[in-house]
């Protein structure tokens, strides 16, 4: 909600989506900043602690943007500040999950929360323009606070999040990409979200923003997703898994360029969302299972950046596309962005941790203990 929230509210405020761009784009970079800073503080200082304090910097940052009319500037500087604040709960309750269920609930519950974010995907940007457009990107954005605080606060307040404590992590920041699968799990995530953003913006391009066709469209592409994190969520996650569950995303958004009525790219972009969510599974489970639980939430972080800059990379090549040939121009480049990371997950299978019949929760974390003899 709140990248959209953000991007009305400026241009509305200034005139010029320009304008508007440049403070979604500060924003954009202070999270992906943010990510794997904040979630490594979690080891540090806890998870409430951190998560009551970058929620109230940002809830604050926002209502400032909101009610304070200002120059360009000042706005970037908000828009920094909110992304730079914003809460680490997705590799908070990730690193969580090893720790309330069994090793063999672990995959089909990473499949569950991916299939869950389609959800979001779907509602939030309905919600928010439905908002903004009908009662003000004013109060768009204290109902992005509203949700801020009240989920934060919920989340925060649960025993599990008081119970579980994430040991402080021994190694240097960013040491933890230094293991293979974190790195293709970022790669990976940059491409598949890029591909998502390029298709998305294709859509919106090919039916307008005030078409209904568009929603219904992207709501078949999520369904599709979810039925697919739900049917295949328990299967067993072999080397080969990320390369399969890519590979069916990759031939349902080349299937879209073959025409753009409302039919097709619904029949083809449900193929597509099949092999999203297990996709997205993949990579949660194969950081649990590879890094210490110390570094669970760092290695979130870095992967939420990957997206996060992935998301960027696709909606501004497909923009480019669009502009130049047309909206058929973002579906090839969802096309391809997809058809690179199943080519990086062919190529890297070794990378790929083999977790049939495995445990997948983090490894232990260890240390030398002193015997007095």
């Amino acid at each position: 909600m709140t990248s959209l929230a953000i991007l009305l509210h400026i241009e509305q405020m200034t005139g010029s989506y320009g304008a508007a761009g440049l403070v979604l784009a500060a924003t954009s970079v202070g999270q992906a900043v943010s990510g794997p800073v904040t979630s490594r503080w979690m080891g540090v200082w806890g998870i409430r602690r951190v998560l009551t304090l970058t929620t109230a910097v940002c809830a604050a940052a926002i209502v400032v943007l909101a009610m304070v009319p200002m120059e360009l500037p000042g706005y970037m500087a908000l828009g920094l500040l909110a992304g730079l604040s914003t809460p680490p709960v997705q590799s908070a309750v990730r690193t969580l999950y090893p720790k309330l269920v069994t090793s063999r609930q672990l995959t089909p519950l990473f499949s569950l929360d991916a299939s869950l974010q389609e959800i979001i995907w779907v509602l939030a940007p309905v919600v928010i323009t439905l908002v903004a457009t009908q009662a003000g990107t004013v109060p768009g954005l204290l109902l992005i606070v509203v949700f801020l605080i009240g989920g934060g606060a919920w989340f925060i307040l649960s025993p599990e999040v008081g119970r579980v404590r994430i040991p402080r992590s021994r190694r240097g920041f960013g040491k933890v990409l230094a293991k293979p699968a974190v790195v293709l799990a970022t790669v990976v995530g940059f491409l598949l979200i890029g591909a998502c953003a390029a298709v998305e913006a294709g859509v919106v391009a090919t039916f307008g923003h005030d078409g209904l066709e568009a929603g219904l469209v992207l709501a078949v592409f999520s369904i599709g997703s979810l039925i697919g994190g739900l049917s295949f969520g328990h299967i067993p996650i072999g080397p080969w898994a990320m390369a399969r569950r890519l590979a069916i995303t990759a031939v349902g958004l080349t299937l879209t360029v073959l025409s753009l009525t409302v039919w097709w790219l619904g029949a083809s972009l449900f193929v597509a969302g099949i092999g999203l969510a297990p996709a997205l599974a993949v990579m949660f489970a194969m950081t649990a299972a590879s890094v210490k639980f110390s570094e669970t939430a760092e290695a979130y972080g870095w992967i939420g950046t990957g997206q996060l800059i992935g998301a960027a990379a696709g909606s501004a090549v497909a923009g480019f596309l669009i502009d130049g040939v047309g909206a058929i121009g973002a579906f090839w480049a969802g096309a391809a962005f997809a058809a690179v990371g199943v080519v990086v997950a062919a190529v890297c299978v070794r990378g790929f941790p083999d977790l049939r019949g495995r445990d997948a929760s983090p490894i232990p974390d260890t240390e030398p203990v002193p015997i007095v003899t």
